[in-house]
C-alpha cells in the first residue's frame, strides 16, 4: 500500500476529522480563557490586592544597560512571576472546564445506557 493511499485513508477517517475539530476548538477556547483571566479576572483581583498589576510583577536579576548609539543597549534580565501567575490561573480554569465537560458527558452516557 502506498504512503499516499495510507494517508488518504487516515485523513478521511472520522477519528482524524474529530481530532482536528477538537484541536481547533481547543485553541480558540484557550484564547477565550486567556482573555477572561487577563482582561476580566485579574484587574479586579489586582484592585483587591492593593492595585497590583500581575503582568508587571517581576524580579530584576540584572538591570538594563543603556548605551548611546552605535553601541546597542542591553535589556534587563527579569523573572516574570506575575505572568506565571496568570498562566497558572489560565490552566486551572481550562482544567476545571474540561473536568465539567467530561463529567457532563459521562452523566449523559450513563443516562443513555439505562
Amino acid at each position: 500500500m502506498s504512503i499516499i493511499k495510507e494517508f488518504k485513508e487516515f485523513a478521511v477517517k472520522g477519528d482524524a476529522v474529530d481530532m482536528a475539530v477538537g484541536i481547533v476548538i481547543g485553541a480558540s477556547f484557550g484564547k477565550i480563557v486567556t482573555s477572561l483571566v487577563g482582561d476580566v479576572m485579574m484587574p479586579p483581583l489586582g484592585i483587591l490586592l492593593g492595585g497590583v498589576d500581575f503582568k508587571s510583577l517581576k524580579v530584576v536579576l540584572k538591570e538594563a544597560v543603556i548605551n548611546t548609539p552605535p553601541t546597542p543597549s542591553i535589556p534587563a534580565v527579569t523573572l516574570n512571576y506575575g505572568l506565571f501567575i496568570n498562566t497558572v490561573i489560565d490552566f486551572l480554569i481550562v482544567a476545571f472546564c474540561i473536568f465539567l465537560a467530561v463529567k457532563g458527558i459521562n452523566y449523559l452516557k450513563k443516562s443513555a445506557a439505562k
